[in-house]
């Protein structure tokens, strides 16, 4: 089993509760992978698959994604059977923030295949906060009921970054203890 870590737009994987689930995760022994996707030079989905082309994707394994990496795994439940997906603060679509959604385009050009992301995964999360300034708590709503799940919403935790004050993520290793 293997647990991968996507980060976000104009994000890398040593920021946030990245580095900290990973060595949390890696004294339970499990194999972490945390790639670099380009951003936001370069960001497309097709540029972040092929970063994932990289990588054997299993049916054991975990997939979390941040931001914009929760629609990555989104996708990537479109191809292969995994054991769990974790989609912390996403969305589908334009939020409103030109800069943003002009990077984002690329990842939701072509509709969703909701039930085909269902039926290739045992078990999703979608998380969500109260009071997250560049994802409207709707978002996380609209995420969950298209993938048939409750929403799991957190107060006060902003968008789940450093500047929120997220460089631990506590629930998420409880979650992730129940699955391995």
């Amino acid at each position: 089993m293997k647990v991968f870590i996507f980060h976000g737009a104009y994000g890398h994987p040593g920021e946030n509760w990245f580095p900290w689930l990973k060595k949390e995760l890696e004294k339970l022994k499990v194999d972490v992978i945390v790639p670099t996707f380009p951003t936001p030079d370069g960001q497309s989905l097709e540029r972040w698959m092929d970063v994932i082309g990289l990588y054997q994707i299993g049916t054991d394994d975990i997939l979390i994604g941040h931001s914009i990496g929760a629609a990555l795994v989104m996708h990537l439940l479109e191809e292969h059977k995994v054991k769990a997906a974790f989609l912390v603060a996403g969305f589908v679509g334009e939020l409103g923030f030109s800069d943003i959604d002009e990077i984002n385009y690329s990842f939701f050009k072509n509709p969703m295949r909701w039930n085909k992301m269902r039926m290739n995964c045992k078990k999703i999360f979608v998380i969500g906060s109260d009071n997250d300034p560049y994802v409207p708590l709707a978002q996380t709503n609209a995420l969950a009921k298209n993938l048939l799940v409750e929403p799991i919403v957190v107060t006060g935790a902003g968008h789940f970054n450093s500047k929120s004050g997220y460089t631990r993520f506590p629930m998420m290793i409880k979650l992730l203890k129940e699955l391995i």
